[in-house]
């Protein structure tokens, strides 16, 4: 295969960034911008270890597992890949990938539960981060494409709800009317680098302004602009940030309307700020943690730990059900605000720790008690191995594994299984539809088997 020739081929499956896999003559192929039966004609543009990257050209006999409608992902800055894929297919496919990962690692078929998908995959987020940037001379507000530091210019984003198309329009506008630069990454110069839109379900809106400086000319305007034409903009916020490696810098000025964005999952209240972590998904978040209600089984008598507890949105949905719930999380911010949504809600048994969850499960069981039941909701990366040795030392009879990623998932379970606990019920959650991205909800309990502390000491 020679870098530069084209060459055709029919797509079967996707890869875990969700480009096609082409094989060719013993040769995978991973091809951008097509979706699984699509017979692609591609270009191979890039020559890895142990695959080809292609740039799709044309597609030769369309799948019929395409949507109608067809987007170029290309355009859409790489984020959503399984978009031209038919739903009802991306959920078969999300399933096929749990189970995938799950066998690859523990050698088990589990018997999955079905995937509770959405019944309108369009418009979800209520977080997005937006750069903006400069390309060929003009200003450019839009999404990185694909492994890049490009900018795909967008009119209409649509996963993020429609109050974040308009807040964008007079961004731009207002940049456009009073020159306002965009950051300019070739020479580390300019002004707005980011923006920010966080939304609740009722449509209104938190718009976070990035900048690279802490002058932010023509602010008033901008304001005046964002309320009087978007009618939904409550909160604005500037953000100062000199650092490309994160979103956000650490200082955070307020200067417009609420402090705090509210909404609700179920009956409970969160004031949610700027930085805080929440669930990107608010329609299906409920959902999912009915789940891990019904995992739980909660009882009055239960003490709960909730590990990598976040702004306390799992701990808050249960504490009425159980004796007491302690949540643990290494976050600053999202400890005070979950504390500040426990005062806010009348939540007298949700205590909430900061630290690092290995540090303080030892300590908080002889503080607070041991717990019979954990719920553990750790971030992609999985949960810490020390983590793992201190809750199999404290042999709860029930944990509730939240899980963004399988495979990381099978990894901790492994442990979990080698030391006498047994995976009981399995359920997918699609949080994120048009990505590869998948949550999951893990019943595991105690067996028969003894506790070795096998692959931990």
């Amino acid at each position: 295969m020679e870098l530069g020739e084209k060459y055709n081929g029919e797509v079967i499956d996707f890869n875990s960034e969700g480009l096609g896999v082409v094989k060719i003559d013993n040769q995978v192929i991973f091809v951008d911008n097509c979706v699984i039966g699509d017979t692609v004609e591609f270009e191979v543009i890039e020559k890895r270890k142990n695959y080809y990257i292609g740039e799709m050209t044309n597609i030769i006999n369309y799948s019929k597992l395409r949507e109608k409608y067809a987007f170029d992902t290309s355009k859409l800055g790489g984020g959503v890949p399984l978009i031209n894929l038919k739903y009802e297919e991306q959920l078969k496919w999300k399933e096929k990938k749990i189970r995938s990962d799950l066998y690859k690692t523990l050698k088990i078929e589990y018997d999955i539960e079905p995937i509770l998908g959405m019944t309108h995959p369009f418009r979800y987020r209520n977080n997005t981060q937006i750069p903006v940037g400069i390309k060929n001379g003009e200003k450019t507000i839009g999404y990185y494409k694909r492994k890049s530091n490009e900018i795909v210019p967008i009119e209409e984003d649509i996963l993020q709800k429609e109050i974040g198309d308009k807040i964008i329009k007079s961004i731009k506008e207002w940049m456009n009317k009073y020159n306002v630069e965009a950051f300019d990454r070739t020479n580390n110069k300019g002004v707005l680098r980011h923006i920010g839109i966080r939304t609740n379900q009722d449509s209104l809106a938190m718009v976070i302004l990035v900048t690279h400086t802490r002058e932010l000319p023509y602010k008033n305007e901008l304001v005046h602009k964002l309320v009087s034409e978007t009618g939904s903009v409550v909160s604005i916020y500037q953000n100062i940030n000199t650092d490309d490696k994160v979103k956000y810098g650490k200082e955070f000025i307020h200067i417009f309307g609420k402090e705090y964005l509210t909404d609700f999952i179920g009956d409970v209240k969160f004031n949610i700020s700027p930085e805080s972590f929440f669930q990107t998904n608010s329609y299906q978040t409920e959902k999912l943690y009915d789940i891990v209600k019904k995992y739980l089984a909660p009882k009055k008598s239960d003490v709960v730990f909730d590990l990598y507890s976040g702004i306390g949105s799992i701990a808050l949905f249960i504490a009425n059900d159980v004796d007491k719930v302690i949540g643990i999380e290494y976050t600053k911010s999202a400890v005070k605000d979950a504390k500040r949504n426990a005062v806010e809600n009348n939540i007298g048994n949700a205590y909430f720790y900061q630290g690092k969850v290995e540090d303080l499960l030892p300590q908080l069981q002889k503080k607070e008690g041991k717990p019979n039941k954990i719920i553990l909701d750790p971030p992609r990366a999985g949960a810490d191995k020390k983590t793992l040795f201190e809750i199999i030392k404290l042999n709860p009879e029930t944990i509730v594994y939240v899980s963004c990623d399988s495979a990381t998932l099978a990894r901790d379970l492994k442990i979990l299984l080698e030391n006498g606990f047994e995976v009981k019920k399995i359920k997918p959650v699609d949080m994120f539809p048009h990505t590869t991205e998948i949550e999951c909800v893990v019943l595991i309990q105690k067996g028969t088997k003894k506790c070795s502390l096998e692959g931990l000491i």
